[in-house]
């Protein structure tokens, strides 16, 4: 069954373009023109992953709110902004709302196929996992990832990542004491953005760790390498 994705984007050009090149790739595509529609449409079933403009009709940060109400939803649930807007402020804000990735409209078609393949293997190389549960089970001490639900938990305690997060952490908490820079990590993690964005997430995931536990310090940055995670 081919996967189904969401477009929301109110310029109609370009969310059909956009709509055309991905039904050329065989996804099944549904597109909306502003956020009030697409909230209608995902309280009913959510897509497997969503494409979203910040600015929306008359809703300057329109996609911003939607993206927050679709974490709501779901942790898991791919984001990928699309849009005009390059601001580092803006770049930082939907990452932090939960995006996965945040790219710009002059983003190549090739680029932007192989950044939502990227994701969806992920989902796939964990649904179609055949290991055993208590293998897909990694622990490091206060930390534990589920990677058969993708779920994430420190100190016992329940944390909400994102797909994105929860492969970073996971390829940085594989190997403890291992620094991975940017290159590696995003090849470890099956990502494919800019370093800006690895650092982006690396400052939301320790925010998350460290709304449960104030004293987090498991990632370290080696300035000029990259990050580990502390044995």
């Amino acid at each position: 069954m081919p996967k189904t994705i969401a477009i929301v984007e109110d310029e109609p050009s370009i969310r059909e373009n956009y709509a055309d090149a991905l039904r050329r790739q065989g996804y099944q595509v549904n597109t909306y023109a502003n956020g009030r529609d697409a909230h209608a449409a995902f309280q009913q079933a959510l897509p497997d992953l969503v494409l979203l403009d910040i600015g929306l009709e008359d809703e300057i940060d329109g996609g911003f709110d939607l993206c927050r109400d679709l974490r709501g939803q779901s942790a898991t649930l791919p984001i990928i902004f699309l849009t005009a807007r390059d601001s580092d402020f803006d770049t930082v804000a939907g990452l932090r709302l939960g995006a996965d990735d945040y790219l710009t409209k002059d983003v190549s078609l090739p680029q932007l196929m192989a950044r939502i393949s990227a994701l969806f293997r992920r989902l796939e190389a964990v649904q179609q996992s055949d290991q055993d549960e208590k293998d897909n089970i990694l622990v490091r001490a206060d930390l534990s990832l589920d990677l058969d639900r993708l779920c994430a938990h420190w100190q016992q305690q329940a944390i909400d990542l994102t797909l994105t997060e929860f492969w970073i952490v996971h390829a940085l908490a594989l190997h403890p004491g291992h620094v991975k820079n940017r290159e590696q990590l995003m090849q470890d993690a099956n990502i494919f953005v800019d370093d800006s964005t690895i650092t982006s997430h690396i400052k939301r995931i320790r925010k998350k760790f460290e709304g449960i536990d104030t004293a987090f310090d498991a990632i370290d940055t080696v300035y000029g390498m990259g990050y580990r995670w502390n044995a």
